[in-house]
């Protein structure tokens, strides 16, 4: 992959213009010119986008994500590092990102430079910003080669009524689960408070991710397997969706997924971390939190 460096523009504009958000300076504008996360727009990236909602929409199933969840749970597909795995996203670019075109590894490092200047004693917060999105291996030959519609996108709960307020909800009436009596009412197969932990979540990279960092026993807070697991749930923690669901416990690490959202929406740019130096800072976190070699 060819990969173009931009540098920053200096001139005052509307594109390149921030507004301040506690201590993140929050861009008014994505790479592209447009708002952030305006799926409505009509572009050649949001026709790649759309297509790879719909195929999302019609194939996320209870059923499907619960297999998938067995076949990935066994972390039997390789064994490497977390650095490792970074870059072997250096490649794959998000098709289900409207605001960015960027290597997934370029994500990664400014979502975590962004919070480390602004949390800087948040260590565990920002190695969580790093390996946030690592689930997107699956990408990778190596893993599967999934399509990009069972990999990326926004997360949403499995076995009980899809949320209007899920990105493209419209593609949902072709979904199976969507006429299943047993799935489309506003609690399906839960009860009221049960606890996002005892949700099936669409699958995709987040699920991945937090099945990888268990199963290798990260010593990571809760709160930031929290951030991993549901970082793309945007319908819960931008749009209020499936409170319902959620517990006490759910309420309190919702805090910390709300500060981390920022980080990883509005830190997207042209605008390339040096890679080779900030990598000893990050290497460091992950000697503290994960086993050297990680079972994927």
């Amino acid at each position: 992959m060819t990969v173009i460096v931009l540098e920053p523009n200096e001139s005052s504009n509307a594109e390149n213009e921030t507004a301040v958000d506690g201590e993140l300076d929050v861009p008014r504008r994505n790479a592209f010119g447009h708002d952030f996360r305006d799926f409505e727009k009509e572009s050649m990236r949001n026709a790649i986008v759309q297509e790879c909602y719909r195929k999302n929409h019609i194939y996320q199933t209870c059923e499907f994500a619960n297999k998938k969840k067995e076949e990935y749970g066994k972390l039997n597909k390789a064994e490497m590092s977390i650095w490792e795995c970074c870059e072997l996203l250096k490649d794959y670019v998000d098709e289900s990102d409207p605001d960015l075109d960027e290597p997934q590894i370029d994500h990664l490092l400014q979502t975590a430079e962004a919070i480390r200047r602004d949390h800087p004693h948040e260590h565990w917060l920002h190695l969580t910003a790093l390996i946030h999105d690592l689930g997107k291996v699956l990408l990778h030959p190596a893993f599967g080669e999934e399509p990009q519609w069972c990999v990326v996108g926004d997360t949403f709960p499995l076995g009980c009524a899809f949320d209007n307020n899920i990105v493209h909800h419209q593609f949902f009436k072709e979904n199976p689960d969507s006429r299943n009596p047993a799935f489309n009412t506003k609690l399906g197969i839960y009860s009221e408070n049960i606890g996002l932990d005892n949700i099936t979540m669409s699958w995709g990279h987040a699920e991945y991710m937090y099945l990888v960092a268990k199963g290798n026993n990260t010593t990571l807070p809760p709160a930031g397997l929290f951030i991993i697991r549901f970082h793309s749930f945007y319908a819960m923690h931008r749009h209020g969706a499936y409170t319902f669901l959620m517990n006490d416990e759910d309420k309190e690490m919702l805090k910390w997924l709300q500060v981390f959202n920022k980080y990883d929406l509005y830190s997207k740019s042209k605008v390339k971390i040096n890679q080779e130096e900030v990598k000893p800072y990050y290497l460091s976190l992950i000697k503290k939190y994960f086993p050297e070699k990680l079972k994927w």
